[in-house]
């Protein structure tokens, strides 16, 4: 007899919030300078490669999700993750949110939120003094916007940025996106 184990109750299961620090906790779906993008199936409780992108396309920064949360999408909050080195799949990060690229991105002509919050490891020393978008270079929120933008239209989407706001938005963002996960699950 071949026991089943729900496996993908190992990230739903994580706070938002790491209790002791505070911070956030990224899990990571596609690391920096990958090609391939993977996906978390909760379902299942693995990664799964979710696509691959084109030649000379590779992700900016660590890409991951906050656990505990859900988007308008339907699935976690999105984090772009900026760090000195790039992680791999499924690596659990404490991070410090800097703010959130706000979006729409319409496929087959429904168009949903699906923002991008940006945040820093909590140990990076590359980025340790950045606390807020404004801390970084101009031209590299332009790059991130453009490669959103590039990415989805790749997939036959279109992704349209639409404000960028601090830390303080994130955290709102974030509290909806706790709350929109607990009535998934009917905790609320």
């Amino acid at each position: 007899m071949t026991r089943q184990h729900d496996a993908g109750d190992s990230y739903s299961r994580l706070d938002t919030f790491d209790p002791e620090t505070g911070d956030a906790n990224v899990v990571i779906e596609t690391p920096r300078g990958s090609r391939n993008k993977f996906k978390h199936d909760e379902k299942r409780g693995l990664f799964m490669l979710g696509g691959v992108l084109p030649a000379g396309a590779v992700f900016p920064f660590d890409f991951g999700f906050l656990p505990g949360t859900k988007g308008e999408d339907g699935d976690p909050l999105d984090v772009l993750l900026l760090m000195d080195e790039p992680a791999f799949v499924g690596c659990l990060i404490q991070a410090r949110l800097i703010g959130v690229i706000e979006a729409e991105q319409t496929e087959d002509g429904k168009t949903v939120r699906n923002d991008r919050l940006i945040a820093v490891a909590s140990g990076s020393w590359q980025y340790k003094d950045v606390t807020t978008l404004s801390g970084l270079p101009p031209h590299a929120l332009e790059e991130i916007e453009n490669f959103f933008v590039s990415y989805n239209a790749g997939s036959g989407k279109k992704f349209k940025v639409l404000d960028r706001h601090g830390p303080n938005r994130a955290e709102r963002l974030i509290d909806e996106g706790r709350r929109l996960f607990k009535k998934k699950h009917g905790e609320e």
